[in-house]
């Protein structure tokens, strides 16, 4: 059958049952083999859009006023050389944060990549990006209501710690505080992560409800009883894509240090590029595959809970026997 991607009960990326870990790590992928344009090449457009911002900032800067790094940090940097710095530095932040709001986008488009590759069907980047209409600003909205609670969260928790501390006599209270609180204050963290937060915006983008309350209540919902397997899968992708990126920073990392001895006139920009291309090398591995394993974890947890793979192998054209 053209465009499948396997066979009868594994029409597409995925078996149509409940997946383990290795299913899910083999399908995602499987989605970024055949779906490259979609998935890493949504991630490397984007994060060169965005970071393409602070080189073109620092060259801007570097060609005409100088940076104080330029002129080695000493006493005879000038004021306009100090804002140049500044003004790089500013624009190296703008563009991390720009980058977070372009991959939310990346993150909504894998998730129809996903959905799409379980049942045999092979989204371009037009269609990926298509499938995202009516809901972009709505998946925009909830990443940001999420991050406000998280935010909420840690402040609630910090201003906690500013009263025992005003308060406590003595430092065995705070001891004590501390001992306790750390462990709660993670735990509820990580719980609000799994359950509120980590399916939430793959139900947004692919149930009819479309609500930005409700793809919360359907990610709470969905990991009822759950909470320790998606939780464990989730926080070993986090450390996974962690290490590899690490390990994608550090050459480049050394090439940016290289360049700042042997060209110091340029260290301010050579700095940016370096971490622009460590960013957007990084980016096009991280997003796609962490995109792509929540986007299966929520498939997942649908096949368990609602028996999800009949209605995939129905759409993929199969009979299950």
């Amino acid at each position: 059958m053209p465009g499948m991607l396997g066979a009868a009960h594994k029409p597409g990326a995925m078996p149509l049952r409940p997946l383990g870990l290795g299913d899910i790590y083999d399908a995602a992928f499987r989605i970024i083999r055949f779906n490259p344009k979609a998935t890493v090449g949504a991630a490397v457009l984007v994060s060169s859009i965005v970071m393409a911002v602070p080189i073109l900032v620092t060259a801007l800067f570097t060609a005409t006023v100088g940076t104080a790094m330029d002129a080695g940090l000493g006493d005879d940097a000038t004021a306009a050389e100090v804002a140049g710095t500044a003004g790089s530095l500013l624009a190296l932040v703008g563009g991390a944060v720009l980058l977070q709001i372009g991959l939310v986008f990346v993150t909504g488009m894998v998730a129809h990549v996903a959905h799409a590759a379980a049942v045999g069907r092979r989204l371009d980047l037009g269609e990926a990006w298509a499938a995202t209409r009516g809901r972009r600003w709505r998946l925009l909205g909830l990443t940001a209501l999420l991050n406000l609670a998280t935010a909420a969260l840690l402040v609630g928790y910090v201003l906690a710690w500013i009263a025992v501390v005003a308060v406590a006599d003595g430092a065995l209270p705070v001891v004590l505080w501390g001992l306790l609180s750390v462990p709660a204050f993670v735990a509820v963290m990580c719980w609000f992560w799994v359950r509120c937060y980590l399916l939430a915006p793959a139900a947004l983008m692919l149930e009819p409800q479309g609500r930005v309350l409700g793809a919360v209540a359907r990610g709470y919902a969905l990991t009822r009883g759950q909470f320790w397997r998606t939780f464990g899968i989730a926080l070993l992708t986090v450390l996974a894509t962690s290490l590899a990126s690490q390990v994608i920073a550090v050459p480049l990392a050394i090439i940016g240090n290289v360049v700042v001895l042997a060209a110091p006139e340029y260290a301010t920009l050579g700095l940016v590029v370096t971490q622009a291309v460590s960013t957007v090398v990084a980016a096009a591995f991280v997003a796609p595959f962490t995109s792509a394993v929540t986007s299966l974890q929520y498939l997942d947890q649908r096949i368990r809970k609602e028996a999800y793979d009949v209605e995939l192998l129905a759409r993929a054209g199969v009979t299950a026997s």
